[in-house]
């Protein structure tokens, strides 16, 4: 089965069940990639596995990112007792993205989040449209894939596109890399951004 806007709460909500019959513990994940894109109705396609970059707490101050090196031992269990029943990857759950929030994450992502809950266990934390944009021009720089297809369907803005940007140039400082983004801004369509950055 594919992961798709009509079926994430049944395969969240099932997550959530398998959670408690493992004797797990409530958890709040956030998560990128094509199943957000899906759930926040950005854009409609399937993915094959839904992409955790971390855990999150509330705090009074506000949501707190927890990196993740590795799931708990529950949620693994649980998890693949859904990739079972809805036949998906084993690796459908998967920490892919992690790393990158020791890499660093684009400014005021946390306030951004949009929260859903899938029962009792389960809170996911969606990552919001200028995040994907940010995440997207990333991969995209060097490849003409589905990345690609993903930050032209998101429509983004100049502005946009120029903070995402900068911000893609403090994850690769290498001038290679500088004049890789560039060259991708002009074919593009950002010509006008090219110069700035």
């Amino acid at each position: 089965m594919k992961i798709e806007s009509e079926n994430i709460h049944r395969i969240f909500s099932a997550l959530d069940q398998q959670i408690l019959i493992m004797g797990g513990a409530p958890i709040s994940l956030v998560v990128c990639g094509g199943t957000a894109l899906a759930a926040l109705g950005l854009i409609t396609r399937t993915t094959k596995d839904v992409d955790v970059l971390a855990g999150i707490e509330k705090t009074d101050s506000g949501l707190n990112i927890l990196p993740m090196d590795k799931f708990p031992s529950w949620l693994s269990a649980a998890a693949q007792v859904v990739a079972r029943d809805f036949t998906l990857p084993t690796d459908w759950l998967n920490l892919g993205p992690a790393p990158q929030v020791k890499s660093g994450l684009p400014e005021g992502l946390a306030e951004r989040l949009v929260g859903k809950s899938f029962g009792n266990f389960l809170t996911i934390y969606f990552i919001s449209k200028r995040d994907q944009i940010f995440f997207k021009l990333y991969a995209a720089v060097d490849r003409d894939d589905y990345h690609l297809q993903d930050l032209k369907a998101l429509n983004p803005s100049n502005e946009e596109i120029e903070a995402s940007a900068r911000w893609v140039l403090t994850q690769d400082v290498s001038e290679e890399f500088r004049m890789m983004l560039k060259d991708f801004l002009i074919r593009n369509g950002y010509e006008n951004i090219a110069p700035g950055i």
